[in-house]
């Protein structure tokens, strides 16, 4: 078991766990027969494959503050909603990483290149569109002027006072509430800095560190697979529904119709490459789950197992618990 609490480890750390692609315990397949098995007709093709900009796409939004707590924004030039404010936010690209694609967004619409640090975000619609906030340092370029609009944006301007602008969308007012406590957050309690590792999935997945106490000796476990390999648990999103329905599915089909009250945290670590292009545009989301209830009064469906980990790696999952400890996951609809 100590290969399990490695790799517990490297989701903490922001690394990649290198499984084999063909670990899951859901797939779109089995979440279809079970949907059917109730006299419902499934939604989803089991043959479902995530293709950026075609059948999944992913957004990236790059939420700066300076010294003086002002927000970094930039003015429309799309002739939808040109002249009004957002934040640069963009469609990422085929064959482009999580990072690379908001290091490419901010320059196009801001003229200033950015460092990314951490992960403030991530929103998701259905299961096929994901919007990952993402926060970093100003590293170089020159504030764009309106005498430098294009096709991108008519200029970017540091901004205090949000009232001030004609806002294209409302949406953004908690990222950025969001991106100023976590520049303000001093000595404060907050997760560390997560970025997406780089890890080539074909498929959108769901994994979950399920921890819960012992009443016996007040120890942290584990839920574990044992299908095919002992492993996190991990389901295929499924694209037509949203994060939390997939979610409370998989923790059905582990614990049964009496599943008891839980808690997801947020996001751990995500995943992702998209490179090459088409053909690794999946992503696997690490979501830190929790049970209230002690390991004594929860059952398991055959096939899982808790797994006692060591009292160090218990209380370091222990302090990913509170708010701001991991990184928040917002189903939209």
């Amino acid at each position: 078991m100590d290969r399990v609490e490695e790799n517990i480890r490297r989701i903490l750390d922001g690394r990649a766990v290198e499984e084999s692609q063909d670990l899951c315990d859901f797939t779109l397949k089995d979440q279809n027969e079970a949907t059917v098995a109730k006299g419902v007709a499934p939604t989803a093709s089991p043959n479902y494959r995530p293709i950026v900009k075609s059948t999944v796409t992913y957004i990236v939004v790059g939420a700066l503050v300076n010294e003086d707590g002002e927000i970094l924004m930039m003015q429309e030039a799309k002739s939808s909603c040109a002249g009004k404010w957002y934040l640069p936010a963009g469609r990422m690209e085929p064959g482009e990483d999580i990072m690379e694609g908001v290091k490419r967004e901010v320059l196009e619409e801001t003229g200033l290149e950015m460092e990314p640090t951490t992960l403030l975000m991530v929103e998701c619609a259905f299961g096929a569109w994901f919007r990952f906030v993402i926060t970093g340092n100003v590293t170089g370029g020159v504030l764009k002027t309106p005498k430098d609009a294009d096709s991108e944006s008519l200029q970017a301007k540091w901004i205090k006072d949000l009232s001030e602008l004609n806002l294209r969308a409302d949406d953004i007012h908690n990222i950025i509430e969001r991106a100023r406590s976590y520049h303000a957050r001093k000595n404060e309690p907050w997760h560390a800095c997560v970025l997406p590792a780089l890890y080539p999935h074909k498929k959108l997945l769901l994994r979950v560190v399920v921890c819960i106490r012992k009443r016996s000796n007040n120890r942290v476990h584990i839920l574990l697979s044992e299908k095919t390999e002992v492993h996190l648990p991990i389901c295929e999103i499924n694209p037509t529904r949203n994060l939390h329905s997939t979610l409370k599915k998989f923790m059905t089909e582990i614990f049964g119709a009496d599943l008891p009250p839980h808690k997801p945290h947020g996001i751990l670590s995500i995943e992702h490459n998209g490179k090459p292009e088409a053909t690794n545009d999946g992503l696997c989301l690490t979501v830190l789950v929790s049970f209230r209830k002690p390991l004594e009064e929860v059952g398991i469906i055959d096939k899982y197992t808790w797994l006692e980990v060591s009292k160090q790696l218990g209380d370091e999952l222990l302090e990913r618990l509170p708010k701001n400890m991991a990184v928040p996951l917002h189903v939209l609809r």
